[in-house]
């Protein structure tokens, strides 16, 4: 059974009962959607409450296990937003609730200043975590090592651009293992409201993406559109006309930006 308190279960009430559909739902779609997560809504068991989609939509949170629960939410909450005006403090709340059903901490949705995300620490990085594939995750092991070898010999601009590189690498990796959640998001990379392939997707992109789907943090998106600003000074020209000379705090911001963003998407996991 779900660990859900009454306000909360009135608050999902309020975000998914449609007078006993669910949202929008037929009974097709309604059953589609959750054999996307291996589950047969149609079962006997979900019927105890009643027939109606609302009343079997209450029948699973009242059997099934608070981490099941908490993913169905999520995506109920996701479609809900995309197809209906869901008031910002109603959202932000039901985000909690789901969070916890997840038994993860809730993605922060405050922006740190700049010397305050810089003195943030960090646990030990477990890249396994992040669910990438077996090369992906050696080179990305790889990078990690020359990244800190470039930090000690104030290498500033190659951490930069290491940094920089390797954000993109994961978030392009997270984004190619939820392509559906991705592809959906409001920040979608489209060319002509066409949804374009993740592989051409821009940094720019994936950070926005990342954040609406609440893989990291609104001082992690602030920040690591610093360093994707920065990455551009790869090429010597525009250094030149903007006179770009990075200095060790630099570098250390970017550092601390994929830190936190490793950080937070082995947090959702």
């Amino acid at each position: 059974m779900a660990n859900l308190k009454f306000s909360e279960k009135q608050l999902f009430e309020k975000l998914f009962d449609r007078s006993g559909y669910v949202l929008n739902f037929s009974d097709r779609t309604f059953k589609e959607f959750f054999r996307d997560f291996n589950i047969n809504i149609e079962d006997n068991k979900y019927y105890k409450n009643g027939t109606s989609k609302m009343k079997r939509l209450r029948a699973f949170w009242e059997i099934e296990e608070s981490k099941i629960v908490g993913k169905i939410f999520n995506s109920l909450l996701e479609y809900a937003n995309n197809i209906e005006t869901i008031e910002k403090k109603d959202n932000q709340q039901a985000q909690l609730y789901i969070n916890n059903l997840l038994g993860k901490e809730e993605v922060s949705s405050t922006v740190l200043t700049e010397d305050e995300f810089s003195k943030k620490e960090f646990q030990k990085i477990n890249l396994a975590l992040l669910n990438l594939d077996a090369q992906t995750t050696d080179i990305i092991s790889q990078r990690i090592v020359e990244i800190e070898k470039c930090l000690k010999s104030n290498s500033n601009l190659s951490v930069i651009f290491l940094c920089g590189s390797t954000l993109e690498g994961i978030l392009l990796g997270v984004a190619t293992n939820n392509p559906k959640e991705f592809n959906t998001a409001k920040s979608a990379f489209k060319i002509k409201e066409k949804v374009q392939p993740l592989h051409i997707w821009s940094l720019n992109s994936l950070i926005d993406v990342a954040h609406e789907k609440g893989y990291i943090g609104l001082d992690i998106k602030k920040f690591s559109h610093a360093l994707r600003d920065f990455r551009n000074f790869i090429h010597p020209s525009q250094q030149a006309i903007l006179k770009f000379n990075p200095d060790s705090h630099t570098a250390k911001i970017s550092w601390q930006v994929l830190q936190a963003t490793i950080d937070n998407i082995c947090g959702k996991r």
